[in-house]
């Protein structure tokens, strides 16, 4: 219990407050902010945190009762975000000062636990200090930065509810601790290298390396062309320096991961404009508070090792975002591949035996510390399009914020997501927390930390859910896992609806719009793969008033993998001659797929987008196999030349449903292959043509619904020309336009559109 100065007026002046103080402002010094104004003012009272916020009393002057009302929110901390603050006058006390007391529990838990926070300038300023007693402590915190989500285990979030518990604060800790006037005052993960982790650098076998800083024999490490697993925040990362060739590409042997690109760790933003290009706006990302990943067009002459990213006209950078890997960047001073630490399609490594097992054939030697993680979470991922973040991944940094829903639920709920980029949500009321990104739900090893994730949720923010709503295809692990939940009521959502419901939630909208939801894959309503559709509707529901032509899908997932299968199928479907891009295709496997094509022996109907990207990039020789999804179509679009942008002819066929007919352009395409157009020309007009063809078929649709709303979603609206042309578009027809924005476009929004379309139906029934 901490207690202001004493000090109030006469009675018959006296006025008392009880204000209740909603949204993100538990874990980030709200209530030492309180106590403070409250001294300042000369008021007595009381604050704490309880399930829902932050609860305070205060009695004084009325003026200052005002005035203090006013602060709550203009003033609050910076890692605060103030959504609501409710008064009430009751009845005076005439108690002397103002006390912060202990965390109440009691009642249904809303609070929001806060995002982990990147190391503010004042730590820094001490890490860097060496007259400072942390100079160097790669743990050091303070109430305005440092890890909430990756440590906390319960609420309220005190620290006993921390995996900071077992370390006990030394007296100078706990001094800073109580004291009202200091920047850690109950600042949760107060530590100093007395009493807190410590980090230390092991052998493949365990044993620890000998030296006085492990931190520095690391980063020699590094240098001298080593592999390390690095123990983060939210789990392990892999690394070594990013402009050594042989020890990139050995990362990228050892770890199984072809081709996608590896994310680097920068010490600061001029290091990351000697790799990339960059804008005000992804500067303001790079050093926000969330520190993500951020995508940007690198430079010709970026210090990089070609297997960084090969073939990829972006790099993935960041800075540190702790002071581990502040120490690392500094002490390096290169760039640095700091990639997931797992073999590709698994889940990171976070705990330490695990990361132990997994990760030993591929680190030369651990750099680890003893501060538990709570729960795994991921690097997070954005671009820049429109002059606004577009997010790829939502992980670390943004989770768990919560969302409001447009339509509360009348009932508790899960959203389990799908199979690609799965991320799962919970909800109730008008409040939903979308999780951390869980990954591609192929293996048991990711199931069972969508399973983990869900129960910590659960217990987390106290929600018992009656009604899971999952996708409607049954093969999903997701879907599995759904109906393996006992006594629940289960919701099968469509998936492109859920891309739709989750796109109008997340900016508070209900509907009626129209929306291009394009992606590679999503089992319709009519059994087939949908990928290019025009949906009109709202929460509760939806008709699907346009798509893409369809087409056969040969081999089911081996079309995925091999693009050149979907050029096949519409090649052989509209009866043109092949491509001088395919000689390296046997005759033999070409006739396979093409007679899956002619009699739909092996094949399903399409009309997904995404694998008419595949078919394109590989007529265009960029890419007739993949390692990993989407690899044709990102590569195709860094080729495009935009000042060549004449668009490729689709036929639109207007009668309902609409029909985007891609042949026109597929034959104006070969055409310009066959006089010998550079691919930079041809794809520039491909996405010309798909994004005129877009904005005809939603304009169309808009005014058959009778709305001038329309949203753009799904993976392939990663794309950044391609969503550029078509929101540009949407926006001269008259159009408003709605594109995600605090979730991705991709496969991450759909179990907050799972729970939106469930809370829907729910409140109309």
């Amino acid at each position: 219990m901490s207690t202001a100065a004493e000090g109030s007026p006469p009675s018959a002046t006296l006025r008392r407050v009880r204000v209740r103080v909603d949204g993100t402002v538990q874990g980030v010094g709200y209530r030492p902010f309180v106590y403070r104004v409250a001294a300042e003012l000369g008021l007595a009272g009381w604050v704490l945190n309880d399930e829902r916020g932050v609860l305070v009393e205060a009695e004084g002057a009325a003026g200052a009762i005002e005035t203090f009302i006013v602060r709550l929110r203009a003033d609050a901390p910076p890692l605060a975000d103030v959504s609501g603050v409710e008064t009430e006058d009751i009845p005076t006390s005439g108690e002397p000062g103002f006390q912060i007391v202990a965390s109440e529990r009691g009642g249904g838990a809303t609070a929001p636990v806060t995002a982990d926070s990147a190391t503010c300038e004042d730590c820094l300023a001490e890490l860097a200090d060496p007259a400072d007693r942390r100079h160097r402590y790669p743990f050091l915190n303070c109430t305005n930065c440092g890890p909430r989500f990756t440590i906390v285990r319960g609420i309220p979030y005190d620290r006993p509810a921390t995996t900071m518990a077992d370390f006990v604060m030394c007296d100078a800790c706990q001094a800073e601790y109580d004291d009202p006037g200091d920047r850690r005052f109950h600042a949760q993960p107060n530590a100093c290298p007395a009493c807190g982790p410590r980090v230390r650098l092991l052998e493949r076998d365990g044993a620890e390396v000998e030296g006085d800083d492990p931190l520095r024999t690391a980063a020699q490490d590094l240098l001298d062309g080593r592999i390390l697993a690095v123990k983060g925040l939210g789990g392990y990362h892999l690394a070594c320096r990013a402009d050594d060739e042989t020890a990139v590409a050995e990362l990228r042997r050892r770890k199984h991961r072809e081709d996608r690109p590896f994310a680097l760790l920068v010490a600061d933003v001029e290091a990351a404009r000697g790799l990339v290009t960059l804008g005000e706006r992804e500067v303001e990302l790079l050093v926000s508070r969330a520190r993500p990943i951020v995508l940007a067009r690198r430079l010709p002459e970026a210090p990089v090792a070609e297997s960084v990213a090969p073939r990829a006209p972006d790099l993935g950078v960041m800075l540190p975002y702790t002071p581990l890997h502040q120490l690392l960047a500094a002490d390096t001073g290169v760039a640095l591949v700091m990639t997931s630490g797992n073999v590709s399609d698994e889940p990171i490594a976070y705990d330490d035996g695990d990361a132990r097992e997994r990760l030993d054939h591929i680190a030369d030697r651990f750099l680890v510390h003893d501060r538990p993680i709570a729960t795994r979470t991921d690097d997070s991922v954005v671009r820049v399009v429109r002059d606004r973040p577009l997010l790829m991944r939502r992980s670390r940094g943004y989770t768990p914020a919560p969302l409001e829903l447009p339509i509360a639920s009348p009932r508790q709920l899960l959203g389990v997501g799908a199979e690609q980029k799965n991320a799962f949500c919970v909800a109730k009321d008008a409040r939903a927390w979308p999780s951390h990104h869980i990954g591609d739900i192929k293996n048991y090893e990711t199931l069972t930390s969508l399973r983990d994730g869900v129960a910590h949720f659960e217990a987390l923010f106290e929600v018992a859910p009656e009604v899971v709503a999952h996708d409607l295809h049954p093969d999903y692990l997701s879907t599995r896992y759904a109906q393996e939940r006992e006594g629940v009521e289960l919701v099968g959502v469509q998936h492109h609806h859920a891309h739709l419901a989750a796109t109008l939630a997340e900016h508070g909208e209900t509907g009626p719009a129209v929306g291009a939801i394009y992606d590679g894959t999503g089992l319709g309503s009519d059994g087939t793969i949908w990928g290019g559709e025009i949906l009109v509707g709202g929460l509760a529901d939806f008709e699907r008033a346009g798509r893409l032509a369809g087409v056969w899908l040969p081999g089911g997932e081996g079309a995925i993998r091999e693009p050149w299968r979907m050029a096949c199928s519409w090649l052989t479907q509209m009866r043109e001659p092949l491509p001088a891009a395919f000689e390296p295709i046997a005759q033999q496997r070409w006739n396979m797929v093409a007679r899956m094509v002619m009699t739909g022996v092996g094949a399903t109907s399409t009309s997904s987008a995404g694998r008419l990207f595949d078919a394109v990039a590989a007529m265009c020789g960029v890419r007739l196999e993949v390692s990993y999804e989407g690899q044709a179509a990102v590569e195709f679009e860094a080729l495009a030349d935009p000042g060549a942008a004449e668009p490729y002819p689709f036929e639109l066929q207007p009668i309902a449903p609409v029909i985007m007919n891609p042949q026109p352009a597929i034959r104006a395409l070969l055409a310009d292959l066959a006089a010998g157009v550079p691919v930079s020309v041809i794809s520039a007009r491909f996405h010309a043509g798909l994004a005129r063809v877009t904005v005809e078929a939603c304009t169309l649709a808009a005014q058959r619904a009778g709305t001038d709303l329309t949203l753009l979603s799904g993976g392939v609206f990663q794309n950044r020309l391609l969503l550029e042309l078509t929101s540009a578009g949407l926006q001269d027809a008259g159009l408003r336009v709605l594109v995600p924005e605090r979730l991705p476009p991709n496969d991450g929004q759909i179990a907050l559109g799972q729970v939106a379309v469930a809370a829907a139906r729910l409140a109309d029934a």
